[in-house]
């Protein structure tokens, strides 16, 4: 038999013939969009069952939301209620077919995924009756699934998101999926006996040292899991635009803990500070001031003489902590601190090998309270985005009351949320030491409190408070 002969031309149109059925095979494959359902008239309530998939026995809980609540609002709930830390990603399904209609959240879409934002996504548009479901999965390391199922069906909404009932502790993060979750669950019912011990712990200390403090899986805590959702929940306080810029960058990372700060009901706490008050925060400034008068010439080395720093010492209470003679500013960190903090919030100037209050700061020496407006009116220092991210993130966490002691660690975790990093572990926590943070310790008393203050000071979280807030 003859062989057919194709020439080119014939060949590209049967090419060519191909491609509709080749578009049509896109179109099987490409995942359809959520269709929604039209804004109702009213606002209900809806109390839905939330159950964590192939868990034995069930991880559940229940809670009562309004109808209008947004999905991303919805994905802080369930995290707060089912005791996750927002630490991975997550994604809400309409269905539990492998290629069912999702919602994607603004990471997915700067990644170049293809679909619906769930950003403005109310809960009523995608189920409304008795019995309708939606998915949510979490940690797709993990592979956490969650299966929301309307109850009840509420004629009133809930004014605010509530948990209502729920059984049994949140796997700990990173466990390793339900696998994981059941081995270590079985360990810890069994009072950690070693026969149990998951293989991934060398040993019972190395085990029950990675678990969560306190983590026990038949434990579930209704009070603590409504006052998370509360903190969660909470509408952050209107900040300044350079601060709200990064809480958006924040948000836009997936990370929560600058908006939780903001949010902290001790945020939204006074800023009023009284005259005693104040000259409690400005006194080691106040000294320094006072030492210098009118204006003293420096060391050729650039430095305070020696009378000038042991007299600061003596009455900022230094010497009462200090080792060795505070005389020499080199040599003594805490009085050349508060000389570059000073200096930074524009209380003093040098030139010409003199050091002496500016303009700005002379006629307001001997008023406590004219001269914090003024330092609080100078914060947060710095000029590079790392000395202004530091400070707003340490008038961030001083403003909600965070211990003194604490600060160090909140604002490296809040540099962290924001992208930064340590200089040589990109994998730790940048860092906190800023600018601000020296002002802010001055302010709380670090002179007398051997550098490092301790608790609260209300004071010292109102001026942050004074500069946050818009």
């Amino acid at each position: 038999m003859a062989s057919e002969k194709f020439e080119a031309p014939d060949l590209q149109k049967f090419i060519a013939s191909l491609r509709p059925d080749a578009d049509h095979l896109d179109d099987l494959w490409r995942r359809p969009e959520p269709q929604l359902l039209p804004i109702p008239a009213t606002v209900r309530g809806f109390r839905i069952r939330i159950d964590l998939q192939r868990t034995k026995p069930p991880v559940w809980r229940r809670i009562e939301v309004p109808g209008d609540i947004l999905l991303p609002r919805l994905h802080e709930v369930i995290q707060a209620a089912m005791g996750w830390t927002e630490s991975h990603l997550h994604r809400f399904r309409t269905s539990n077919d492998r290629n069912a209609p999702e919602f994607l959240t603004q990471f997915d879409l700067d990644e170049g995924d293809e679909g619906m934002l769930e950003d403005d996504v109310r809960l009523d548009q995608v189920i409304a009756d008795e019995g309708d479901r939606l998915w949510y999965d979490y940690d797709f390391g993990d592979d956490w699934k969650h299966l929301l199922r309307i109850e009840k069906v509420l004629d009133s909404p809930p004014p605010a998101p509530v948990c209502v009932g729920g059984k049994l502790a949140c796997p700990p993060e990173d466990c390793g999926g339900v696998w994981g979750y059941t081995e270590l669950a079985d360990w810890v019912r069994s009072d950690y006996d070693d026969a149990l011990r998951p293989e991934v712990f060398e040993n019972t200390a190395e085990g029950r040292a990675w678990l969560p403090d306190g983590w026990h899986p038949d434990v579930f805590d209704i009070d603590e899991t409504n006052e998370l959702i509360t903190s969660v929940t909470a509408e952050p306080i209107p900040v300044v635009e350079e601060l709200e810029s990064l809480l958006e960058l924040a948000r836009n990372r997936g990370a929560r803990g600058l908006r939780d700060a903001l949010a902290h009901p001790a945020a939204s706490g006074v800023t009023d500070i009284s005259t005693d008050e104040a000259a409690d925060l400005t006194e080691p400034f106040r000294v320094l001031l006072d030492v210098v008068g009118d204006g003293v010439t420096l060391t050729g080395a650039g430095y305070l003489k020696p009378a000038a720093v042991e007299q600061i010492a003596h009455r900022t209470g230094i010497t009462e902590w200090w080792i060795g003679k505070a005389n020499r500013e080199d040599l003594a960190w805490p009085v050349w601190e508060l000389r570059a903090t000073a200096r930074a919030l524009g209380l003093v100037s040098v030139r010409k090998g003199r050091i002496a209050p500016t303009q700005a700061i002379a006629k307001r020496r001997d008023d406590p309270q004219a001269m914090l407006r003024h330092i609080t009116g100078r914060l947060p220092l710095g000029t590079t985005p790392a000395e202004r991210h530091a400070g707003w993130m340490a008038l961030a966490a001083v403003a909600n009351e965070t211990p003194a002691e604490l600060w160090e660690e909140s604002i490296s975790e809040l540099l962290f949320d924001l992208g930064w990093r340590d200089r040589e572990d990109p994998y730790r926590a940048p860092s906190p030491e800023s600018p601000t943070l020296d002002a802010l310790h001055l302010l709380a008393g670090a002179m007398r409190a051997n550098g490092r203050p301790k608790g609260v000071n209300t004071a010292v979280a109102a001026v942050a408070r004074a500069v946050i807030r818009a």
